[in-house]
């Protein structure tokens, strides 16, 4: 079992947390978050280059001039990719680089990252987060008091559009609700802040997995 802090806005421990390892895949799968991350990214790749091969490049079709007795090279049409202004040889043409996985092999890389985190001390609790406006200053000063200096993805319940525009304009710092975690986002930021609610709903699907 391992215990986790909650903490209240100014940053005092406020209560414990007990969480089984077994909750979030007991043991860290480095294989498989490595799958996930390479999802994650080529799945956020555009693949929209493209290039003409002869075929689309303007110009005649027909053989610039007989194949012999010229005195000069021989040339086929103008479009040919030897020649200056003519098509690519291997041309780019757009193309999909997504990459997919299971539904339950996507949630247990999830929930190793977040395990990962856990273990090596990367994950805070807060016990409530609610503000009745954006404001980027109380905001800043929540992160502040729970010493988060680092790149930090907030994990709430539910969406909130005034906690995630009060966190827009800190850098490094991401806000998503807690059912859209991914293996990829919970690698690409050094520490992680979940809400008790959050926390509390992210281990009930883990023990959902379970059965």
């Amino acid at each position: 079992m391992i215990s986790l802090a909650v903490y209240n806005r100014e940053g005092k421990e406020v209560e414990k947390i007990k969480v089984d390892e077994m909750t979030l895949g007991g043991k860290v799968n480095y294989q498989l978050l490595k799958q996930a991350i390479v999802m994650y990214h080529a799945n956020k790749r555009v693949g929209t280059a493209a290039t003409k091969n002869k075929s689309l490049v303007e110009g005649s079709t027909r053989k610039l001039y007989a194949q012999k007795h010229t005195g000069n090279a021989r040339a086929g049409q103008v479009r040919t990719a030897k020649r200056v202004g003519g098509g690519v040889t291997f041309e780019k043409i757009p193309r999909d680089f997504g990459k997919s996985m299971p539904r339950k092999q996507k949630r247990l890389a999830a929930n190793l990252a977040v395990l990962e985190k856990i273990l090596n001390g990367n994950v805070l609790l807060l016990d409530e987060l609610k503000m009745d406006k954006p404001k980027t200053a109380e905001f800043a000063d929540i992160l502040d008091n729970l010493k988060i200096n680092r790149s930090c993805l907030v994990f709430i319940a539910a969406p909130d559009v005034n906690i995630c525009k009060s966190a827009r304009n800190i850098p490094k710092i991401s806000v998503m609700p807690v059912l859209q975690i991914n293996a990829g986002d919970v690698c690409n930021h050094t520490k992680l802040l979940f809400t008790k609610d959050a926390f509390l709903s992210l281990l009930n699907k883990g023990k959902e997995g379970e059965n």
